[in-house]
This record gives C-alpha cells, structure tokens and sequence, in this order.
C-alpha cells in the first residue's frame, strides 16, 4: 500500500512539473524566467526519476531479505518443534485451538473431582485427551504445575505422555496422548451391562488374568522408574485403578500427577497436604507423618488386591441404618479377608468370581501376587519393599518370602469420622478420635529413622478432605 502510494505521488509530480513547463513556455515564451523555470523543473523531473529507481531497488532488496529471514525462521521454528518433541518438552497450545479439535468442549470422556477430561483430533489426526483442570484458583494452579513438573521431563512406555499444556485465563488445560481403552476401573470392576462411559461408548469388560498380570506388571515397572530412575524421584500419591489407563493392546499407562511431588535424593519424606483416596492412602499419610516413595508402594499393593479380587479394598457393608449417626457405619476391609483366607488355604476363594468360572488360573500365582501385595501393604514403611523389588518378584527373578502379619491398622482409621452431622453418636466419634490415632500412632512407632513425636497436629486426621472415588 506504501509503495502504491508513493508512486501515485511521483507520477502526479511528473504531470505536474511537465505542465508547469509547458504553461511557462506559454506564458513567458523563450525569456530567462522561463529557462530557470525549466531548469529547475527538469532537475526536479530527473531527482523524482533517481528516487523511483532507489526505491524500486531497495525495494527489491528489502522482499530478497524478507523472503531469506522468513524461509530460515520456519527452518528454525521446524527445527525448535522438532527438538521438542525429541527432548519431551511440552508445547503451548491456544484455547481456540483445542476448542476446535474438542468440538467445542462436546466430547467429554471422564470427569473426577477435580477435572474434566475431553477427547480430540488433531488436524494430523492425532487423538488427545484435553484435562481441564476444573479447581478453585489457587488449588487448580498447584495441581497444574504439579502435573507438568513430574511428568513433562519424563519418559517411559507405561506412562502418559503429555503432548503439551494451555494458559487460558484462570482455565489451565493439559493436552495428553489419548488411551483408548480407558481406565483399570472398567476391566476389573463389576458394572452393569447398561454401563457407560461420557462420551456414549462402553469400554470396559472382565480383563482376563493373564492381562491382569500383565498390568501388574506394567504399573510397577512405570513406579520404578519413577522413584529411582529420574533425577528427581517422583512420588505419584494418588495411584488408583482410574488412574491407570489400558492401550489398544491392554497394557498399563499410568496417568494423573496432579498430586506428584518431586523428591531429591537425599531427603528420607517430605510433607504435604492430606488429599487422595480412601482405600490406598498409606497411615503414615493419614497420620500427617510425612510421604515417601513407599506411600506409593503401600497404594500399589492395595491396587494389586483390587485386580486380584475385582473388588474394592474397602466397601461399606451397614450405613449405620440410613440415618445421620455416620459413627455406626461398618466397612469391610478387603485385605483383611485376604490374609484371613491365605491363613486358612483357601487363598482361591479371594480371587475374583468371573475369572474363577474361566478357569486355567494356577494357584501358585495367585498366593505369589498376595504375598507381594501384602508386602506392599505393611504399615511400617520399612518393611515395605522397593518398587524395584516388586518388579524382580513379579518377574520371577527373586523369590516372594511370606510376608509378616499385620495389625490392618487402617481399619481403625477408617472407623473414625470427622464430618460436622448432629447427633449423639457423632460426637462420642470426635471423643474417641484422638484415643483411636494415639493408638495407631503408638504401632506404627518406628516406622521412620527419625524419632519425631507426634505433635497435636498429627492428630487433626480428617475424612471429610479425602476425595471421594
């Protein structure tokens, strides 16, 4: 547009300057006045001729250079793209941009507490699953930087990949790889056939158990890595059958680090808010003593009788007859039948029913996979054993040793509550709080080398924040 305009000026000057020659010639025919008047014209004539021509090559110049930096910056930009999906750097996407390839935020394929998750086609044809983090600011924010912290720099078969993130906003949105299979939850659970999932679809199924300890597998390869091959050990915290993903070939991803916290390798257990789920907490955690690696393995043991038995750990089997007296609710702890029907042989009993009716299970297998879990479940950190460990048993490369009794001290935990209902029975409950964690505090004496006492505050142990399934 600049360059139009200039030469719409030059030529009018032209035009002008021609004229004003010939109306001298007109007016003051071959006089003096009429040659200066000619002279300076044509000077004027050829200056405007000079600086079409210099413009004109600048010009040109100016569009080679144009065209050299805009080819080297694609290259470089090609490159820059190219080297961050080798290094596993997440890339920034714009809000715009994954509200297309979401549909406009139609396609939802999971919601939990604290986001949503929608599938998406890239314009290559990539499938992702866009997280929105959905949390109050604050909150949302920590469990965003959390999530990208723990698993951007991170790279393994059996754990999710993040493609990239987007700031929109107070809205935060992670952009993983799409699972197809959805989560361990759907293939080890019983549901109703009519069950479904968001989006309309209804995978899920009895995983056979050949494939069950193929998962198991998977998961503690993925755990071991995290805890002692990344520079960083990174504490998962939150490991659960949905947030264990299965590919087309059924094989294990774990997903969800909104709760990881990174570990350097001389710190023994850090300390941090009591969030999670009930059932694969460890009691240092619910105790507010601090997490290590071996929350996640106390969690991962629990997840192990889950695929054994296809149940849940902990089920609550009298609601305390329906009214608001919440300190008469019973629960039936999972593990606890397990190790009562390991003691008496008949561990086969535990397994889960659709499989037995299948056939070909070898028991020797079975009893192998109790006795790792409930390695995994031992209340004093201690005696659990490293993820790596689990890895060598399962493998069959080291024999599993029976594991040692336990006092199920979770039970006790479980049968406090601290929720704010009216009623007799809930405050005898907060009366015998503090008698019920003294106690749990006094057997798990030891389970750290340091010899802190427990403070007032390792009593404040609260149901009510642990996020519900």
């Amino acid at each position: 547009m600049e360059d139009k305009k200039a030469n719409i000026v030059a030529l009018s000057s032209l035009v002008f300057l021609i004229s004003v020659i010939i109306i001298a010639r007109v007016l003051l025919h071959l006089s003096k006045s009429f040659f200066l008047i000619v002279g300076a014209a044509v000077a004027a004539i050829f200056a405007i001729i000079a600086f079409y021509f210099i413009r004109r090559h600048l010009r040109h110049r100016r569009r080679v250079m144009e065209t050299r930096l805009a080819s080297e910056g694609k290259e470089l930009r090609i490159e820059y793209s190219f080297l961050r999906k080798i290094a596993g750097i997440p890339t920034k996407f714009r809000y715009k941009e994954l509200e297309e390839v979401t549909d406009n935020w139609k396609s939802l394929i999971g919601k939990g507490a604290s986001a949503s998750v929608f599938k998406g086609i890239m314009k290559d044809g990539t499938a992702i699953a866009v997280k929105r983090i959905q949390h109050e600011e604050e909150r949302g924010e920590k469990e965003f930087r959390s999530e990208i912290a723990a698993i951007a720099s991170v790279q393994h078969v059996n754990l999710v990949r993040l493609f990239g993130y987007c700031i929109h906003n107070t809205s935060r949105f992670l952009v993983y790889e799409f699972i197809p299979n959805g989560s361990l939850a759907n293939w080890i659970f019983s549901r109703p056939a009519t069950a479904r999932n968001h989006n309309g679809s209804s995978s899920g199924g009895c995983l056979s158990w050949g494939l069950r300890a193929t998962v198991a597998l998977d998961v503690a390869k993925a755990l071991a890595y995290l805890h002692h091959d990344c520079r960083s050990r990174v504490l998962h915290l939150d490991v659960k059958p949905e947030n264990i993903l299965l590919d087309e070939n059924h094989r294990a991803i774990v997903s969800d680090f909104g709760l990881s916290k990174l570990m350097t390798r001389d710190e023994s257990r850090v300390l941090t808010t009591l969030r999670g789920t009930k059932g694969y907490l460890a009691p240092e955690w619910l105790l507010e003593l601090g997490v290590s690696e071996k929350s996640d393995v106390f969690s991962y043991g629990m997840v192990l009788l889950e695929l054994i038995g296809g149940r849940r750990n902990v089920t609550v089997i009298d609601g305390g007859g329906g009214g608001c007296d919440r300190s008469k609710k019973k629960f039936q702890y999972f593990p606890k039948i397990v190790t009562e029907k390991l003691k008496a042989g008949r561990i086969m009993e535990v397994v889960d029913p659709r499989l037995l009716d299948l056939g070909g299970i070898d028991e020797k297998e079975v009893k192998k996979m109790v006795h790792v879990a409930l390695w995994c479940i031992q209340e004093k950190v201690r005696r659990r054993p490293t993820m790596m460990e689990v890895v060598k048993w399962l493998e069959g490369r080291v024999a599993v040793e029976e594991p040692p009794e336990t006092q199920m001290i979770v039970v006790d935990l479980l049968s406090i509550d601290d929720e704010d209902d009216e009623g007799e029975g809930q405050n005898g409950n907060k009366r015998k709080k503090p008698r019920v964690v003294a106690r749990v505090a006094s057997q798990l004496n030891g389970c750290f080398a340091s010899n802190n006492p427990l403070s007032s505050k390792s009593f404040s142990y609260s149901m009510s924040i642990i996020s519900p399934r």
